[in-house]
């Protein structure tokens, strides 16, 4: 699993031409699924995000979490971030897991969520969306279940 992580002002996505998610402070994660991936490394994943210190205290150092500082969370499926491009131009999306395990474990890293987070945003699982955002920093992160489950 991969949650790209990004410190933003405000963040929104639209679906044919509708805004269906829309945060103001706080985080926007594009949340990438292989097909290894299980409940229990979602579990770990969140644990991770929600405890991450990358607000600004009082003395502007990178010390608090989302919780800490109201943040609202932006949680936004992307397949994309399994793409192998070793062989060739075109990238293979082999080890992206199914669309039916995706989608499960997409759903429950929302309600993982939820249920610490006040104000949980979402994408739309499998359309096509446009995604906009003033990136705080600007900060981005990158989250690795290989990294972060060892």
């Amino acid at each position: 699993m991969k949650f790209l992580i990004q410190r933003v002002n405000h963040a929104s996505v639209t679906v044919d031409n509708c805004i269906i998610g829309q945060i103001q402070k706080g985080l926007l994660i594009l949340i990438g699924i292989c097909e290894t991936d299980t409940v229990e490394i979602a579990d770990k994943m969140v644990k991770k995000l929600i405890n991450l210190r990358i607000f600004e205290d009082q003395s502007g150092k990178t010390n608090l979490d989302i919780s800490t500082v109201g943040g609202d969370l932006l949680l936004v499926s992307q397949f994309t971030l399994y793409a192998d491009c070793k062989k060739g131009n075109r990238p293979s999306f082999v080890h992206a897991g199914s669309p039916e395990m995706a989608n499960y474990l997409y759903e429950y890293v929302i309600s993982k969520c939820k249920e610490t987070i006040a104000n949980v945003q979402t994408g739309s699982f499998g359309a096509d969306m446009q995604v906009e955002l003033e990136n705080n920093g600007p900060f981005t992160i990158i989250l690795d279940s290989d990294d972060i489950c060892k």
